[in-house]
């Protein structure tokens, strides 16, 4: 029996910022949404609901919608790319911009990979990237690092390693569970030094976007209040470029 064609996995965009779908997402990705019946996601619930919001012409029960999430078991992951191996092409959805940054997706793309999978990444909205477009700190050297520890001294000790490393030239992104935003905030504010400049972007995308770059200096004259707001925080320093040939 001839073995079928496998199908290709796409990785799909979904709005940051709620009914901006119009706004942000690329032409590619809504005819893919047209088009494709199998999707794994981080949490079925909204993703149907995204889904549904997009008046696609179809009923979610034409889709199959499987969760890849932090709970997921490593020996499941395979399994929930069998709809690739027969043929079939397969959406990844994260719970809001990229899949695979900062998300479970990552998982199934690397078990793709080992099983000659094509991946197919698709344009969209990433906060870690449009935060660092408009920070206006140094793009040429960047980190991304996730959630910091939740309690001290950890904290203060992450965030410390993070002015060293901005001191060493390499701008650093992190991200905090919006219901901790403002914690976070203070913490940065007590473990910081005044001259270290730092980025809030938050709500991305939406009507009430926020982004301003300020020294630690300045932020303590007034803080914003981020609870429950999706935000990304980077340190970091102002880009200085040298000009070549004669001056």
């Amino acid at each position: 029996m001839q073995t079928p064609k496998k199908g290709k996995l796409f990785l799909l965009p979904t709005p940051l910022a709620d009914d901006t779908a119009a706004a942000v997402l690329p032409a590619q990705a809504m005819e893919l949404f047209k088009s494709l019946r199998h999707y794994l996601c981080e949490e079925a619930r909204t993703s149907r609901r995204f889904l549904s919001s997009l008046r696609l012409g179809l009923t979610i029960e034409e889709l199959s919608i499987e969760e890849l999430n932090k709970d997921t078991p490593d020996h499941q992951v395979p399994h929930l790319l069998q709809p690739l191996l027969d043929g079939h092409d397969m959406g990844i959805l994260s719970e809001a911009g990229c899949p695979g940054v900062a998300d479970p997706g990552a998982r199934a793309v690397a078990q793709a990979h080992e099983k000659g999978i094509q991946v197919v990444p698709v344009v969209g909205p990433s906060s870690i990237l449009l935060a660092l477009m408009a920070s206006g700190l140094d793009g040429q050297n960047f980190a991304f690092r996730g959630y910091l520890p939740v309690r001290n001294p950890e904290r203060s000790h992450a965030i410390k390693s993070l002015e060293k490393g901005v001191r060493s030239g390499q701008t650093q992104l992190f991200m905090e569970t919006p219901y901790r935003n403002n914690p976070l905030l203070k913490d940065l504010m007590a473990h910081c030094q005044p001259e270290t400049m730092l980025c809030v972007a938050a709500n991305l995308t939406g009507a009430d976007e926020f982004i301003q770059t300020r020294s630690i200096k300045q932020w303590k004259q007034q803080l914003p209040d981020l609870h429950k707001q999706p935000a990304i925080f980077i340190l970091g320093n102002t880009p200085s470029y040298k000009k070549s040939g004669n001056s």
